[in-house]
């Protein structure tokens, strides 16, 4: 590759790289949004003056009589003041305003490498479907926030705030592949078809994994179940199909996503165990294989441990408080994200033929 090439090539995936932190910091600040019930703060989507928050008391007695309309206030903060208001306000505002700025950096950082000639022909398609996965994320939002303005809902319903994760998580994933395809060459490959199924696996089942996380969280199942390691003192708990029809048991019972929850963890564990042992005795590998053969397990064991203390914490929340208990759900939640990424770090490096 040419020194143009490469300096194109590089700056096309610094871009890419600064997005997929900026993705992070917004999955964080969701979690954060959702921990502190800020999430319906906002009433209204307005892309463009929503952008500022209000500058005077007129403004700001404004929004929180918009907000004093809402099922949230009448049934869970009828107490809130003005104050109490602008907290949550506030971290619902940052939420959306660095969706804002992530589609700022996204616009610029396109018209400078399109003015500098850097994007080549084959980077036009991963480019659109990104701009496209995140204009549909967006929507996604709004339809997410829109389920708890109405009726009796305190909070988003639990699904469409799975599926609003989920798309995160996937958009964050395909801009990481795309990095990947940018910064690592095929020499530090290996060539391995059974892992890469290992992987493949591995990494649905993570998917799966998380989104009933986001339902855990959704449901604020937590306080439903906080034992460890026994569910209320059973490893298998009565009341898991009480719902009619059964499917609903998976995606409302919060006691049966418990158990599928807690179930998914053991099985990753394990399965990731026996995949890094397969992993290190790969030879000879590339010096990058070698340092990304080791993230799983790290990060695997690192959310078993989060995943309990937020289990065990969570009789201590209190609401609309900060404490112990929302920093394991935080930290929980960014640890999931990067073994998510890991995995598509291995998925990527380990190949079924070689190029």
């Amino acid at each position: 590759m040419d020194t143009a090439s490469s300096r194109a090539q590089k700056a096309v995936a610094n871009w890419i790289f600064i997005g997929i932190g900026m993705l992070l910091i917004q999955v964080v600040l969701g979690g954060i949004t959702r921990l502190t019930g800020s999430g319906l703060s906002i009433t209204e989507w307005d892309v463009v003056t929503g952008a500022l928050p209000p500058l005077n008391q007129e403004q700001w007695l404004e929004k929180f009589h918009s907000y004093q309309q809402t099922p949230q206030y009448h049934y869970l903060n009828a107490a809130f003041d003005l104050a109490d208001f602008k907290f949550i306000f506030f971290w619902e505002w940052l939420h959306r305003f660095w969706a804002r700025l992530i589609g700022v950096v996204f616009i610029v950082g396109f018209v400078y490498l399109v003015s500098k000639r850097y994007l080549k022909k084959e980077m036009q398609k991963p480019l659109l479907i990104l701009f496209l996965f995140g204009a549909l994320q967006g929507a996604i939002g709004w339809i997410m926030v829109a389920s708890g303005l109405t009726g009796d809902a305190v909070y988003v319903k639990p699904t469409r705030l799975a599926l609003h994760f989920i798309f995160a998580l996937g958009l964050i994933c395909y801009a990481f592949w795309f990095g990947l395809q940018l910064r690592i060459p095929p020499s530090k490959m290996t060539v391995a078809p059974s892992l890469r199924k290992w992987t493949w696996w591995i990494t649905g089942l993570l998917a799966i994994q998380l989104m009933f996380g986001a339902l855990m969280a959704g449901h604020k199942a937590a306080i439903a179940a906080p034992t460890w390691p026994t569910i209320n003192g059973s490893y298998i708990p009565d009341g898991m199909l009480r719902e009619s029809p059964a499917f609903l048991n998976i995606v409302e019972n919060k006691i049966t996503i418990h158990f599928i929850h807690r179930g998914l963890a053991y099985l990753l564990l394990v399965l990731i165990v026996i995949y890094s042992i397969k992993l290190f005795r790969l030879s000879p590998v590339s010096d990058t294989f070698m340092k990304a053969r080791r993230l799983p397990l790290i990060l695997v064991l690192t959310q078993v441990l989060l995943g309990i203390l937020s289990l065990l914490t969570s009789p201590g929340i209190v609401p609309n408080k900060w404490g112990v208990f929302e920093w394991m759900a935080q930290l929980h939640q960014v640890v999931g994200m990067l073994l998510l990424l890991s995995l598509v770090a291995m998925l990527y490096l380990v190949r079924k033929k070689g190029f």
